[in-house]
């Protein structure tokens, strides 16, 4: 690496930018279609990978060179993090911690069960009814949506309490 490029490479620091809500992917496809580098860690849950930040990511800026403005009128984005008028730098070695740790997690099984389809929920007792799973909610529970008293309501379970209904077409009212 000659000399230059030691320089230039150190001038580039993570900086933590604020998204609008649920926009993290927005902000991020739009800054990188500006040319700019962006990390938006990621945790899979059930199939659906989800931020690990919610709201937030992370994007490589040299605060010397790099045009700065456009970013606050960046579809998706709320903010840069800053302290007073100074937009705080994250330690690199935090972001490289982060991607270590995420590589290294185990990917969560999946509950088997896929959205909209019908299973059978064990109440207390002989009891059993039907509803329609939703999503994995964590490793142990699921969110399904089951009608009472004609109304639909959506109701976190565990998983042990949960089996398919198999040859059934779909949901009854």
């Amino acid at each position: 690496m000659s000399g230059a490029s030691a320089v230039d490479a150190a001038q580039y620091r993570w900086y933590l930018i604020q998204t609008k809500p649920h926009q993290e992917l927005r902000a991020e496809e739009n800054l990188g279609r500006q040319g700019f580098s962006c990390y938006r860690p990621l945790v899979g849950q059930g199939g659906r990978p989800q931020p690990l930040f919610p709201g937030y990511l992370f994007i490589r800026l040299d605060q010397q060179h790099d045009n700065w403005f456009p970013i606050r009128s960046t579809r998706g984005v709320a903010r840069i993090v800053s302290f007073g008028a100074q937009p705080l730098a994250v330690a690199d070695d935090l972001v490289e911690g982060i991607r270590q740790r995420l590589a290294a997690m185990p990917e969560r099984p999946s509950s088997g069960f896929h959205q909209g389809q019908v299973v059978r929920v064990k109440c207390a007792g002989e009891c059993e009814v039907e509803a329609i799973f939703l999503c994995d909610d964590g490793t142990e529970r699921g969110l399904i949506l089951l009608n009472l008293l004609q109304r639909e309501q959506r109701i976190r379970v565990p998983l042990s309490q949960l089996s398919a209904v198999s040859g059934h077409g779909g949901w009854r009212a």
